[in-house]
């Protein structure tokens, strides 16, 4: 049981690191992303920072896998 409360409190402090960097890192509004004005209407598809946010995610994914 105290392993799974353990990842549980590191995942939330990963959340909260996450976050917290994103309201200085504007992340979202990346050159590459797609954003398409047309009226009132807007369709933004963010492409560049899917990418980036996967590799991110792949890295730390990666680095884990090598500690179990």
């Amino acid at each position: 049981m105290t392993s799974i409360a353990k990842i549980l409190m590191v995942i939330g402090t990963l959340l909260f690191i996450i976050g917290f960097l994103l309201q200085f890192l504007h992340l979202g509004r990346l050159p590459g992303d797609v954003v398409i004005k047309k009226g009132n209407a807007t369709f933004y598809f963010p492409i560049v920072t899917s990418i980036i946010v996967s590799i991110v995610l792949s890295l730390i994914f990666h680095f884990l896998g090598r500690f179990r």
